[in-house]
């Protein structure tokens, strides 16, 4: 990861980052908006992509989360760590925070992004282009070639989902799963690899 990168994202407070955050979401809930208004013939046609009486959602979308995140720890475990390096954004997003604190993010993520690139793109433009784009609005992961692989396989495999469920509220649900897992993770490993630097000092 490049090191000016990093730096920048030593720099950054925490209230900042989260403005950014808040700033990026509301930027694509806009950008959905408006794209959506000359896509869509009526709102009717928008709200049928959502169906919220689908078991689907929990043992489709939730179960597929469960899965990734075991999947990804997996590969965090026996890979080298320079392969899941982001410059340290994440764990800087949610080391700090409370549960409900990850749980707000990971809901307004999984909300506004696929309202927008399956709700949105991939409805009208299909899905290679929409999982490419999707992979690209991730920057910062084209500074590392494996998170952008892993982040175009994820946008492949939700569209592939969102293809076949054709049901949203699949794929925010697992979207959701899926960084909320993941943040509860950064934020329990920071947690105890504090402990075990505090330890190390009181030793």
């Amino acid at each position: 990861m490049n090191n000016k990168y990093r730096e920048l994202i030593n720099e950054i407070s925490d209230r900042e980052l989260m403005f950014h955050l808040l700033a990026t979401q509301a930027i694509l809930s806009v950008v959905s908006f408006v794209v959506g208004i000359f896509l869509f013939d009526s709102y009717t046609d928008f709200q049928s992509l959502f169906i919220w009486n689908d078991i689907r959602i929990i043992y489709i979308g939730g179960l597929v989360g469960v899965l990734i995140v075991l999947v990804d720890i997996f590969f965090m475990k026996v890979l080298p760590k320079s392969y899941y390096d982001d410059g340290g954004l994440n764990e800087k997003l949610f080391k700090n925070k409370s549960i409900i604190q990850i749980a707000f993010i990971a809901a307004m993520v999984a909300i506004c992004e696929e309202i927008l690139f399956r709700g949105v793109l991939q409805t009208h433009f299909g899905l290679v282009i929409t999982s490419i784009i999707f992979a690209l609005v991730h920057y910062r992961y084209l500074f590392n070639a494996f998170l952008f692989i892993n982040i175009m396989a994820l946008s492949f495999l939700i569209g592939f989902i969102y293809m076949k469920t054709e049901n949203l509220a699949v794929t925010i649900f697992m979207h959701f799963i899926i960084d909320f897992l993941l943040g509860l993770k950064l934020r329990y490993s920071n947690r105890n690899g504090l402990r075990e630097q505090e330890g190390i000092i009181h030793d």
